[in-house]
């Protein structure tokens, strides 16, 4: 006998599936251009502040005056002595401006100068700052009158008067020469032979003499130990 036939049972449904995107590259893609956007924008932002401050930096730069060659103190500056330079403005900084040039050639230094140096006020005396209240005598020297190269403004010095022309001292007891105590108040520049003026102050009561021993040619100076 056969067996009876079971119904069939229909099977359930199968849940339905999630659309799945194809890709997802592209929102990858859309990410990575606005990086590179903010990117460029921070570069170009920095690179604008760096211009500005550039610019501020530049503005802030202003002209004064500087040292274009060592300068003894007690000299007298001249043009050539001074030259122009640019600077960032520091309140802790008092330079001389450019400006001001003119003004001051012809002023005397209260101090050595050094080549490369700011000009300020403070380093410029009306007088020399070394014997104002006494004669001033310009003694000519030559070489071998003077200890070469080592007499600067501030020097004390014995003027020594030499032996005049044809003046006989053989066979005869040397008395100790006549001297004359100064101060070093300026040097000039050597001329071709070698020779300098000497501004030394005196006394006054010394001043007429050891003018008329400089007119003859007959100082010598002697440089005092400067511990002295």
């Amino acid at each position: 006998m056969d067996s009876p036939v079971q119904p069939s049972v229909p099977r359930p449904a199968a849940p339905p599936r999630p659309d799945v995107p194809i890709t997802t590259t592209a929102p990858v893609k859309r990410e990575r251009r606005w990086s590179v956007a903010a990117l460029s924008i921070a570069l170009a932002v920095v690179s604008g502040l760096g211009a500005a401050a550039a610019v501020n930096s530049a503005s802030d730069r202003t002209k004064v005056l500087a040292i274009a060659r060592n300068v003894p103190a007690g000299q007298v500056l001249t043009a050539a002595d001074l030259t122009v330079a640019e600077v960032s403005a520091d309140a802790a900084l008092t330079p001389v401006p450019a400006t001001q040039k003119e003004s001051m050639v012809g002023k005397r230094t209260a101090v050595d100068l050094r080549r490369g140096g700011l000009l300020t006020a403070s380093q410029l005396t009306a007088g020399t700052g070394l014997g104002d209240d006494k004669q001033q005598v310009g003694v000519q020297v030559k070489r071998g009158q003077a200890p070469a190269g080592t007499l600067t403004p501030g020097d004390k010095v014995l003027a020594v008067t030499t032996p005049a022309q044809g003046e006989q001292t053989s066979g005869k007891a040397e008395a100790p020469p006549s001297t004359i105590s100064a101060v070093v108040v300026s040097i000039s520049r050597p001329d071709a032979s070698g020779t300098v003026v000497v501004n030394v102050a005196v006394s006054s009561t010394d001043g007429p003499l050891l003018a008329t021993r400089a007119s003859q040619g007959r100082i010598a100076l002697v440089r005092q130990p400067r511990s002295s």
